[in-house]
């Protein structure tokens, strides 16, 4: 489909083309995350347009709070502003449909108080396409595809739905999450099928997941040769009271797990699913000590998270898991060598989302 500046339906504004003007102006009107934004010229704007066959006037998504409408053509203007590749509009357009599914309750995360960022996992044939990374350093900087898919999402989430520091967003201290957190997964060094198949997709699809997450949160085990003593500091890593999964019933949380630890896990029998039951039975903090902290307060007297039913007849002894089930557990492989892994904690009310990357027709997006 061919994009020209003049059908264009955005209203034009008549700014400064050079990166210091234009960047002065776009912080002054509350466009930017503080980084330098590139000029969404018309002529850009049709540039970006030109990776999608989706039509330009196509409302993906009413925007929370403000609940402006994010067109296919304003999502290419964020692109443009992000540092963007048209290439990536597929990618762009999968995460802004999958932020959109009800279970990921956007306004929530928009909202809270709590450091959650939108994560982008792209997995697939489009992620090495397109040049996602998902090994060595691909929670961090370093990768055009990655970061700037990252950023045009949360720069959607912020320009077109109101979501400003202090505003619309109130999170407390913010999050290194909400200027970009976008990665691959490293099928390639993975043991196990990739996490997208484990969600019912098959191998030669693409598909975007969405989350709302906080930044990584290290799990460091250099020593661990066995699965068993592996488990112990994943587990007493991810047993918390400082997050929201230890109060929440329903949180989901993700657990960016490095090659060479999978490859531990591998060896010693624990498949992807194995791995979510032992998180689930043993990443628990005893009742007795989970019940001194305010969150379990708060909940008992105003009901900010009803607690299960079962934990009144608890005792100091049981364990409280970090999840309502092994599924809200996700499993993927991220990263290089080197026995660095990571969970991402979660936003309470939040589910993770995926979506296939199609073309306008509803078919699976293909390789050029």
């Amino acid at each position: 489909m061919t994009h020209k500046p003049d059908d264009f339906l955005s209203r034009a504004i008549e700014l400064p083309d050079d990166l210091i003007g234009f960047q002065a102006e776009a912080m002054e009107r509350g466009w930017g995350d503080g980084l330098p934004l590139i000029p969404p010229t018309p002529a850009r704007v049709a540039w970006m347009l030109a990776g999608t066959d989706r039509p330009a006037s196509e409302v993906l998504l009413s925007v929370p709070p403000l609940f402006n409408d994010c067109t296919i053509e304003k999502l290419a203007i964020t692109a443009v502003m992000a540092g963007c590749l048209p290439g990536y509009m597929p990618v762009l357009i999968a995460a802004i449909e999958a932020v959109a599914e009800p279970r990921f309750s956007l306004l929530t995360m928009q909202a809270t108080t709590h450091p959650c960022g939108p994560m982008v996992l792209v997995n697939g044939p489009i992620a090495a396409h397109l040049g996602l990374h998902g090994g060595t350093g691909a929670l961090g900087p370093g990768w055009r595809a990655n970061a700037t898919i990252g950023r045009a999402v949360r720069l959607v989430l912020q320009n077109i739905g109101g979501a400003y520091p202090g505003k619309g967003d109130m999170s407390s201290q913010g999050s290194p999450a909400k200027y970009s957190f976008c990665f691959a997964e490293n099928e390639a060094a993975s043991p196990w099928p990739a996490y997208h198949v484990s969600c019912g997709f098959q191998p030669e699809e693409s598909v975007v997941t969405v989350h709302s997450a906080e930044a990584p949160n290290e799990i460091n085990d250099h020593v661990a040769t066995d699965a068993r003593t592996l488990f112990m500091t994943f587990c007493e890593t991810i047993a918390s009271m400082g997050k929201n999964n230890a109060y929440s019933r329903m949180a989901h949380y993700f657990v960016g797990v490095s090659p060479e630890h999978a490859r531990i896990f591998a060896r010693d029998g624990f498949s992807r699913e194995d791995v979510q039951r032992y998180l689930y039975e043993r990443a628990r903090i005893p009742y007795g000590l989970w019940r001194t902290a305010g969150m379990y307060r708060a909940n008992e007297a105003k009901g900010v998270s009803p607690l299960a039913h079962w934990l009144s007849a608890a005792d100091d002894r049981l364990g409280v898991p970090m999840s309502e089930s092994p599924r809200e557990i996700h499993i993927v492989v991220v990263g290089g060598e080197g026995r660095h892994s990571a969970w991402m904690p979660s936003n309470s009310s939040s589910q993770p989302v995926s979506r296939l990357v199609t073309r306008a027709n509803g078919s699976a997006w293909t390789a050029p």
